[in-house]
């Protein structure tokens, strides 16, 4: 019997998550949204995130990729497994995590997941943004989500809805970047800047006020030829902190 993965082998998702260089956009995006999301208090509640981010992304990056390179059954008991450690954080808050704060995570993953690959690589065809969506939405589906649009097009509207209704730039934004900073140092810091100033929504930049990064489009076209020559892994060992070398490489191996 033929073994049935979570996504098709030949899924445009698992070229987007299978290079390491789509994954850290996908994330830095999302690290620049998270902060401006109305419910990113729950990401303090347990202390995890402020205390190490960098550490934290790469646990989720970890946790995504296993759920989109394992067997179907296999990625529903990760996703299970994730719907059951909200559950016992809702318990030990005495409170739930709003709906809307789920559907804004997965629909973060399905835009992030689309700008990061048209930026560093080729616009994607309808059909294959539409195939992403289906992805993620059966992650959601999964977890018992509820309010989910039932394809791409009826999700683009909800996501300038969420976008619109769902953030606004606080204490805890402020904290957030400033952790971001803490960790990465100056020079790393400020160029995440930049790349989430390429790749956020136009909502996103104006309220964080990132910096103009059309600046970093020379970087970035140097970038993508040390990626068609295979020397994509010296760059970013000059971005990224030397103890998470290891990991980073690691994104660019098939699971």
């Amino acid at each position: 019997m033929p073994v049935k993965y979570f996504v098709d082998e030949s899924s445009i998702v698992r070229k987007i998550w299978g290079k390491a260089d789509t994954v850290l956009f996908i994330f830095a995006g999302a690290a620049a949204e998270f902060a401006l999301n109305k419910a990113v208090d729950w990401l303090y509640f347990t202390g995890k995130l402020p205390a190490d981010p960098l550490g934290r992304l790469f646990a989720t990056v970890t946790y995504s990729r296993k759920i989109l390179f394992s067997t179907e059954n296999n990625a529903y008991a990760a996703i299970d497994q994730i719907t059951a450690i909200h559950q016992y954080v809702e318990a030990a808050r005495g409170a739930q995590i709003p709906d809307w704060a789920y559907r804004d995570v997965l629909f973060m993953l399905i835009d992030y997941t689309i700008r990061a690959y048209e930026l560093l690589e080729r616009k994607l065809t309808p059909e294959e943004k539409s195939e992403v969506f289906d992805v993620f939405y059966n992650v959601g589906n999964r977890m018992g989500l509820k309010g989910l649009p039932g394809n791409y097009n009826a999700w683009l509207i909800m996501r300038t809805e969420h976008l619109q209704q769902n953030m606004a730039f606080g204490s805890l934004t402020a904290d957030l970047f400033k952790q971001y900073r803490k960790h990465l140092g100056g020079p790393r810091y400020w160029l995440l800047l930049k790349v989430q100033g390429l790749v956020t929504p136009p909502t996103v930049r104006k309220m964080l006020r990132l910096p103009d990064a059309q600046g970093l489009m020379p970087v970035l076209a140097a970038y993508k030829l040390t990626s068609k020559i295979g020397l994509q892994h010296l760059l970013r060992d000059m971005l990224l902190p030397a103890k998470y070398k290891a990991q980073i490489r690691e994104l660019d191996r098939p699971l």
